[in-house]
């Protein structure tokens, strides 16, 4: 679903990612670890063309992303960030319609999506006209996936998208989410720095540091047959 060639991305005289490759298959969940600075995020903002490559290649479902008009490719890729990235102004159905309105998806198309979601996540009918200041940080998150998944697209980008939750809600939430066979069916590319999380989570796990990739490869194989003392000591918990 995903490919990955040579990317590289400077800031300057700052090289933030240094030539990285990989490829994402279809319904995988694939996870960018590492410490703060070593990259992760902007690999995954130049996915959806948040951020621009300075050189390489990205395709997505074979085509490449620099050919695509940058909004209609992030209308079909998901995206969720800390505390569900949520406005303010919008209420929670606001927020879940946002990507079908801009599809032109018809009203009662909308509703029904949205209906189907909030069974899926475990909301309430009754959340639709509350506004974000107004939910727990559980729920946000969950409305924040619920607009990620509302157009079915079939790649989903999560940067530390539990970071702003307490460990316990964290810990559940997460569980939740991934326990979902809608996400089971989508690629999924996301972003951390906690361990205990790539392991849970990955199919496969890209451990990155100062911008390049030290280790790809199953969590059990990070784990189990670490390429130096690095991946070793980031892996021991």
């Amino acid at each position: 679903m995903i490919e990955i060639q040579n990317l590289t991305k400077q800031f300057a005289s700052h090289t933030a990612v240094d030539d990285v490759s990989l490829s994402v298959g279809r319904g995988e969940t694939l996870v960018l670890l590492g410490t703060s600075g070593c990259g992760k995020t902007t690999t995954l903002k130049m996915i959806n063309r948040l951020i621009e490559p300075t050189t390489g290649s990205i395709r997505v479902d074979g085509v490449d992303v620099r050919q695509q008009n940058g909004p209609e490719l992030r209308r079909r890729i998901g995206y969720v960030i800390q505390d569900g990235g949520l406005f303010p102004h919008y209420t929670v159905a606001e927020a879940i319609a946002t990507v079908p309105k801009l599809l032109t998806w018809e009203t009662s198309q909308i509703e029904q999506r949205t209906r189907e979601l909030l069974e899926k996540l475990q909301l309430p009918q009754n959340l639709l006209a509350r506004y974000p200041a107004e939910l727990s940080g559980g729920q946000r998150q969950r409305v924040g996936l619920a607009r990620a998944l509302a157009a079915r697209p079939p790649v989903v980008l999560m940067d530390e998208p539990f970071g702003a939750l307490d460990p316990f809600t964290r810990r559940h939430v997460r569980r939740e989410l991934f326990g979902l066979n809608e996400l089971k069916e989508t690629t999924v590319v996301l972003v951390t720095h906690d361990v205990g999380e790539a392991l849970e989570l990955a199919d496969r796990i890209v451990l990155m540091d100062k911008g390049r990739i030290v280790q790809i490869g199953p969590p059990d194989e990070l784990r189990q047959q670490p390429a130096n003392a690095f991946v070793k000591d980031f892996m021991d918990v």
